[in-house]
């Protein structure tokens, strides 16, 4: 054979080399990626986003303690535990020791929940909605590594089985400086609650210029009040009563030579849900002479309690007040008015 009838076999044996290596790894990836695909756990995908904190609760479904671990240490089959009733089903817990390779867990812990006496559900039943937490119990700091991705699961006919494939790696939960193994005993656990979705809500909406939104209040003899709070009476606007209110003296920073008004929220009208209201209204002192009145804009959330005013200490000076000529008392009267511009209105629909 001459040198260049060598060189030929040996690209093709070459060539055929590396075709048998590709065809070998290209059937690894495709036996990987279909074993996870089928696998109705959590896929390494799925665990991307995958949160663990510790607790110092409990779980509240199921602990499983392993006392012995390094008996099954390095174990390839799965430990399943004993049912256990959750949320009103049956489950039990599947641990691999080594990792569910099918699952993205080689190098890992992997845990899953798996739903039984699936038999006695419906035909074509399914359970969504499913919160679920899986734990590691770390003894030395007497704290639950709690893991979870924060999706609520679906459990079907087709994935029984749902957990994480990468619960928590193995040269972590075996260093023994960390605590998860301690006299050679570790446990493992789950929390499943079925989150029920909200079928009403609470909608908050704002009317602007409302019905019977203008309220006014005229007092008599002014010159005789005492230096005391007077209310009005209540008037209704939107879902809440509201009132006038004011101090003939003057009240705070505007005492003793300014007049004060305050718009105060009282209780709620019938049927009404009782929450904080938004309160927007225009603050007046009537001039009985002309269009010239003083005019102050106030808005606020009001709280649900009775009793909360709020306004201005100043609409007048009280010498502007007391000067006949500038319209505002006359016959020893004055007129305040209270015209709600918008009001919050709140009730229970549904989603």
């Amino acid at each position: 054979m001459d040198s260049q009838q060598r060189s030929l076999c040996f690209i093709s044996l070459a060539f055929l080399f590396i075709t048998c290596s590709s065809a070998e790894f290209l059937i690894q990836q495709v036996t990987q990626g279909r074993g996870t695909e089928n696998n109705s756990s959590s896929s390494l995908d799925a665990n991307l986003g995958v949160t663990r904190v510790l607790r110092d609760e409990r779980p509240s479904s199921k602990i499983v303690t392993i006392a012995g671990y390094s008996v099954i240490k390095g174990r390839g089959e799965p430990y399943e535990s004993s049912v256990f009733e959750a949320a009103g089903y049956k489950w039990r817990l599947v641990l691999y020791v080594v990792g569910n390779a099918n699952d993205g867990g080689a190098g890992y812990i992997s845990l899953y929940v798996r739903i039984e006496e699936t038999e006695s559900l419906p035909f074509g039943w399914e359970l969504n909605n499913v919160d679920l937490k899986l734990f590691v119990h770390n003894p030395k700091l007497n704290k639950y590594l709690t893991v979870t991705d924060g999706a609520l699961k679906r459990f079907n006919g087709v994935k029984k089985e749902l957990g994480f494939g990468q619960l928590i790696a193995l040269s972590t939960f075996e260093n023994t400086n960390e605590g998860y193994i301690v006299q050679d005993t570790c446990s493992f656990g789950a929390e499943i609650l079925i989150v029920k979705p909200a079928e009403v809500q609470e909608k908050v909406t704002f009317i602007s210029n409302p019905p019977d939104n203008v309220f006014t209040w005229k007092i008599l003899r002014f010159s005789n009040l005492e230096d005391k709070f007077y209310y009005s009476a209540d008037f209704l606007v939107g879902d809440r009563y509201w009132r006038l209110g004011f101090n003939p003296k003057g009240d705070g920073g505007g005492r003793p030579h300014a007049l004060p008004i305050f718009l105060f929220a009282q209780g709620f009208g019938p049927n009404a849900v009782a929450t904080n209201t938004w309160g927007a209204v225009n603050l007046r002192l009537k001039n009985q002479r002309s269009t010239n009145h003083r005019q102050i804009y106030s808005a606020a959330w009001y709280p649900i309690r009775s009793g909360y005013g709020v306004g201005v200490n100043n609409i007048i000076l009280l010498a502007d007040l007391n000067d006949a000529s500038k319209g505002y008392l006359v016959n020893d009267a004055i007129i305040f008015e209270a015209e709600m511009v918008k009001v919050s209105v709140t009730n229970i629909v549904s989603v």
